[in-house]
């Protein structure tokens, strides 16, 4: 049987766009339907990337911003594959990361948060997707911060994503957390989506396999493109 061009999408799966609890989605939220917009041949045919774009330690947090020491905190290796709503790799794929440091604070002007910075960790890192859609980083994993959503919020250790496809209109945007975190299941922003498989879906796996011994432990977490079991993007509430 021909399928159409997507699937359909399980909004079983996404949270609603107006969730009070967490705060800054009351102004955020849409106030009116939304529009859907024919794209032009412009905007879906390009642009591309290639490994000529990607210096080779991009992709080496520990390494890439490093002025005088290794960064401060556990090391960690995350990798996982792109994949598309049929589990078919997706290659040649612009994947990029950023995060807090060990402490759980951001490189950016307006964090002032009390977690001190580390002169070593930029906190920022891309790949591109090999053939099987394979990606991998080598990074320090995130500590926890609070954030003014009430009065004791705290958002669990998490990395940001970005996939980036052959169009600027592909940029897909969201966030991953790590397994067994205590903070998940008490996150304000976690808690909207209502479905407990998605919440797995943006959950990475310790994975043994890929640890390497005195050195990295290793997660795993597979971004899937499309499709009712899609990753759940957080800047596209209107759907994958």
């Amino acid at each position: 049987m021909t399928q159409g061009e997507y699937y359909q999408r399980d909004r079983r799966l996404h949270p609603p766009a107006l969730t009070p609890d967490y705060k800054t989605s009351v102004a955020r939220s849409p106030r009116y339907s939304m529009i859907s917009l024919q794209q032009s041949a412009s905007e879906i045919t390009g642009p591309t990337f290639g490994h000529g774009d990607i210096d080779p330690i991009d992709n080496d947090l520990i390494r890439n911003y490093a002025k005088s020491g290794d960064p401060v905190g556990e090391r960690i290796i995350l990798h996982g594959r792109v994949l598309d709503e049929n589990a078919r790799p997706v290659p040649n794929t612009l994947v990029e990361i950023w995060q807090a440091n060990a402490s759980g604070r951001y490189r950016h002007k307006k964090d002032t948060y009390l977690g001190a910075l580390d002169p070593n960790f930029g906190g920022c890192g891309r790949t591109i997707t090999d053939d099987q859609g394979r990606y991998v980083f080598r990074t320090i994993k995130p500590g926890a911060y609070p954030w003014r959503n009430w009065v004791n919020n705290w958002r669990p250790a998490h990395i940001h994503v970005s996939v980036f496809g052959h169009s600027f209109s592909q940029r897909l945007i969201t966030q991953l957390y790590f397994e067994g975190d205590p903070l998940i299941p008490i996150c304000p922003i976690v808690a909207t989506i209502p479905d407990a498989d998605a919440i797995q879906q943006l959950t990475a796996r310790l994975d043994m396999n890929a640890t390497v011994p005195l050195d990295s432990i290793a997660y795993k977490f597979d971004i899937v493109l499309r499709g009712r079991r899609s990753t759940y993007f957080e800047n596209r509430p209107e759907g994958n």
